[in-house]
């Protein structure tokens, strides 16, 4: 597996007689039949899936607590987060480790972690909701690449624990 940079990944990018472009890597995962990106620089690690020590009383996305290299890590499930079917754990299931700056990390459960891309600004689409609807309220922008659409997710919404 490849080493992450613990680095912000935004780099720009010289491309013969044209401005400067501004790019930003993601990692592209699954969920069902649908498919994320996450900002690379907010990774801290891609791990298999694990056993999961269940705690009581929490919300139902909240799956429990790992033990990751002596460190105690909540884990939730992205797809209960997000209003989707329960997970089924696969081969293929991993456990990305998020580092964020106001709730530590923590550890979302996705069906598979495809891989990096690196997307432009230009090829990014700034999403607009409506206050309403929850469930946009996850994605941030809509990224193309090769042909497919990527939603790009807030983790700054899908870490807060009110919002269930």
């Amino acid at each position: 597996m490849e080493q992450l940079s613990t680095r912000k990944q935004e780099y720009v990018q010289e491309v013969e007689g044209k401005e400067p472009v501004e790019t930003i890597q993601y990692i592209v995962i699954r969920l069902g039949k649908e498919q994320y990106g996450i900002d690379i620089c907010n990774v801290d690690s891609i791990v298999r899936m694990q056993h999961i020590t269940r705690v009581p009383k929490v919300a139902a996305y909240l799956k429990g607590v790992i033990n990751l290299r002596g460190e105690v890590i909540p884990v939730m499930s992205l797809r209960l987060k997000m209003g989707l079917a329960e997970d089924e754990v696969t081969r293929a299931t991993r456990i990305i480790i998020l580092k964020l700056d106001q709730q530590g990390n923590v550890g979302i459960m996705v069906d598979e972690v495809k891989e990096v891309v690196t997307l432009e600004a230009t090829d990014i689409e700034k999403v607009s909701y409506d206050s309403k609807d929850d469930k946009t309220n996850f994605i941030n922008g809509v990224g193309k690449h090769d042909g497919e659409l990527i939603s790009l997710l807030d983790l700054s919404t899908v870490a807060l624990e009110d919002n269930a």
